[in-house]
């Protein structure tokens, strides 16, 4: 590379870096040399901003006739959100030790830069080293890949399920439409294929199961399809059960007295204010299953209800 032409791209780097525009005409005037040599020089600027640690591109931007140079959308997580999610990983205690550190290790490595690792590990380590897994003992990772892929691929599966009491053993074939997560454990949504012995065979809603209270699943080669107007919403869905119990859907009215209503809106998020008189709200929420019963037990003298109401 001759002396002329670094100091051309020395320059040209630093116009585009301080945000001007570069004119292909005007600075191949200014250097003496023809457009195509600005243009090569242009394109060699832009492979190396392409390969930088934070990457940008050189645009060409007609209306100005000029190339700028334009920040690509940061990829990597910053300090504040890598800690951010690895807090929430720590706190759902929803993996054993084996899978969940491995998880908190990569995301370090892939997301802060090399000088703040240590920084982000003293701020989890402690939680780190005290980490409780689940009771259960069981390796997720792999079954929750596999069930999401027959959800995706719309595949019937066999299943073996360990219910609550019992314990007994059932063998099910399902219709899988969503995966989900709550309060330490990983759900399963799904149809069942045939209803004739269940206990509300009109029910149109999923039934749930706990994803580690599956003994054994298999994928099988057959599909099914849900019509577009009743396919299933994993996120609409998801407003409606908190709690994790099967159950029909229903509307409940209660009033709330306690100090945040905010954390009610949170927990419920189908909830709405209908009044306000005296600090006492009252809310209507659209919710699925039995166990709304047992969350507004808990909340003791804060809430006042008509149980007869519920689960009609």
């Amino acid at each position: 590379m001759d002396c002329n032409k670094t100091m051309r791209l020395l320059v040209m780097h630093d116009m585009l870096t301080r945000g001007e525009g570069i004119n292909k005409a005007e600075t191949a005037a200014r250097f003496g040399v023809n457009e195509r040599s600005i243009q090569r020089d242009i394109e060699e600027l832009r492979n190396y901003f392409a390969c930088q640690e934070m990457p940008a591109e050189i645009r060409y931007q007609p209306k100005e006739n000029q190339y700028r140079l334009i920040a690509r959308r940061e990829s990597r997580l910053d300090n504040g959100e890598i800690l951010a999610v690895c807090k929430i990983l720590l706190e759902s205690r929803s993996l054993r030790r084996d899978e969940m550190m491995p998880i908190l290790d990569k995301l370090i490595d892939c997301a802060v830069p090399e000088e703040r690792k240590k920084a982000v590990k003293r701020l989890i380590g402690n939680e780190s080293y005290h980490y409780i897994e689940p009771h259960h003992g069981k390796k997720l990772l792999h079954s929750l890949w596999e069930i999401g892929q027959a959800v995706q691929e719309q595949r019937v599966i066999e299943i073996e399920y360990e219910r609550m009491k019992g314990p007994t053993t059932v063998k099910r074939r399902v219709l899988p439409v969503g995966l989900m997560f709550s309060e330490y454990y990983f759900y399963l949504t799904a149809f069942l294929e045939d209803k004739s012995n269940f206990e509300n065979p009109d029910d149109l809603f999923p039934t749930i199961y706990r994803i580690d209270r599956i003994r054994s699943f298999k994928a099988l080669n057959e599909h099914f399809r849900v019509p577009y107007c009743d396919r299933f919403e994993e996120g609409e869905f998801r407003k409606r059960v908190q709690f994790m119990y099967g159950g029909k859907l229903q509307t409940v009215r209660f009033t709330y007295t306690g100090p945040s209503v905010e954390a009610v809106l949170d927990r419920l998020p189908t909830a709405k204010i209908i009044s306000v008189h005296d600090g006492a709200y009252e809310i209507r929420a659209e919710v699925f299953g039995k166990g709304i019963g047992s969350w507004l037990r808990s909340q003791g003298e804060y809430v006042k209800y008509d149980p007869s109401l519920l689960n009609k």
